[in-house]
């Protein structure tokens, strides 16, 4: 490996001369461009100002000042768990919050107390209840501007990262052996991810909700480009634990790494030759979730509340009737996911709506039909229907749609494993697939231009499919 300077001059580059670096790499910096002039035009004036739910700012302001807590309490934003403490008979003192479908007051513990033991009420401690990654992003926006800080500038510089990345990792695909694509190709569904997927409105919000899902998409990408052939354990395991403390079910991306390795070492039969990469592979997984673990025990007394539980959401009483996630959500969810198409009023001030549950995915991305006709199955093909699978099973059990929204934002958490379906499913990128794209494109560049720009174009008073209906 060279190292020092390079014979132009120029700084190396992990040794590599910079001059001769630029050039291999030409596709991915205009990619990067592309990125941010796509998303930062359709941001607009977002760019130059706080949006109206900037949690990570909160929260990472608060760290900056040694707090976990949000304190003192936020005055904008929606979906802030928030923790009472009272006195009870007795003089003791629990945390906790009141249970709308029974006279009872729950604990951070999970006693129930009644309410008739309290004696009075010490206030209310408001914390972020999303995973906590997101909030290292928005470190520099708080210590620049505090808690005025811009949340979507970062999201859009993370959002323009996730083309390069999704291009080299196409490209490590066909490199593998395991797609026929071509650059082109690669290039047309590195768009198709970009543009003509929900990850386009997604990404120039900017909102605590959106952020989360850019960050998400960004490492599942980076994931996906660590675990083909398990080529960096080190890097997948890092990007799986901080993708689970960013969106959690991505948790369950774990089946690609660990059957690349598996294959990579000759199969089941020979298993013993992976332990080595899956070790290096678990052990940054293992270091996140304990971090995650301490975090979570010191704001809410147990390892695995992120804080959703302390919602103060207009769904409390049936989350206490079901739960966060239950059978009773499956059919709500399934129709929001596949079968919701624009709305046609017989009255109102535009041809169509959409519903606050979104469109279905398939009118969002109609390329992703091409995915039921593969016309090839490499060894990878299986491996990637397991992991969107295991992905996307929790978020069909969960008690929200992802209200509100253009699209289906919960399948982001897998949408990169889709895209990447499509490369090793050989069917050709002809005028078919290329026209779908396009099709595509065009829905999501109109969902992030009207997206809390234009609320005629979207029906937010109703609920259709359940009694969900907060984000």
């Amino acid at each position: 490996m060279r190292s020092g300077v390079g014979a132009c001059g120029a700084a190396p580059v992990y040794g590599e001369p910079l001059l001769d670096w630029l050039p291999r790499h030409r596709i991915h910096l205009a990619l990067f461009v592309v990125g941010l002039v796509g998303y930062g035009v359709l941001a607009g004036d977002r760019l130059t100002r706080q949006s109206s739910d900037p949690h990570f700012v909160y929260q990472a302001d608060a760290w900056l000042h040694g707090k976990a807590a949000i304190d003192p309490p936020p005055k904008k934003g929606d979906d802030w768990a928030k923790v009472e403490t009272v006195e009870l008979t007795g003089g003791r003192t629990v945390r906790g919050r009141r249970l709308q479908t029974r006279p009872v007051f729950q604990t951070t513990t999970g006693d129930q107390v009644p309410l008739t033991d309290i004696v009075a009420t010490r206030g209310v401690t408001h914390y972020v209840s999303f995973p906590p990654l997101p909030t290292v992003v928005m470190l520099p926006a708080a210590a620049l501007g505090g808690r005025r800080g811009n949340d979507v500038l970062p999201t859009v510089l993370c959002a323009a990262l996730i083309l390069p990345l999704a291009f080299a990792t196409l490209r490590r695909l066909a490199a593998a052996g395991q797609s026929r694509r071509t650059e082109a190709d690669d290039l047309w569904l590195t768009a198709a991810l970009a543009f003509g997927t929900v990850l386009f409105f997604a990404s120039v919000q900017g909102r605590v909700w959106f952020t989360a899902h850019v960050l998400g998409v960004l490492l599942a990408t980076g994931y996906a480009w660590a675990s083909i052939e398990a080529r960096h354990p080190l890097v997948a395991g890092l990007c799986l634990g901080l993708a689970a403390i960013t969106r959690t079910p991505m948790a369950f991306m774990f089946p690609l790494f660990i059957l690349e390795a598996v294959r990579m070492a000759g199969g089941f039969a020979a298993w013993r030759q992976a332990v080595r990469p899956l070790i290096t592979f678990a052990a940054p997984v293992v270091v996140i979730a304990i971090a995650a673990a301490v975090y979570n025990l010191a704001r809410f007394d147990q390892p695995t509340e992120f804080g959703h539980s302390y919602l103060a959401v207009r769904q409390q009483a049936q989350i206490e009737a079901y739960g966060l996630f239950s059978y009773q959500y499956l059919a709500r969810n399934l129709a929001v996911v596949f079968t919701l198409l624009p709305e046609l009023p017989a009255k109102g001030p535009t041809a169509f709506q959409i519903s606050g549950h979104g469109l279905a995915l398939w009118v969002t991305t109609p390329v992703f039909l091409l995915l039921l006709w593969p016309r090839e199955r490499p060894p990878l093909h299986r491996t990637l229907w397991l992991t969107v699978a295991l992905v996307a099973i929790p978020t069909f059990f969960y008690q929200n749609s992802g209200w509100v929204q253009f699209g289906p934002r919960f399948t982001l958490d897998y949408t990169v494993f889709l895209i990447l379906l499509l490369a090793v499913g050989g069917r050709p990128l002809g005028a078919v697939a290329r026209a779908l794209i396009v099709a595509g494109i065009v829905v999501n560049l109109f969902g992030a231009w009207s997206f809390a720009r234009h609320p005629e174009y979207y029906r937010t008073g109703g609920n259709a499919y359940g009694t969900v209906v907060a984000h």
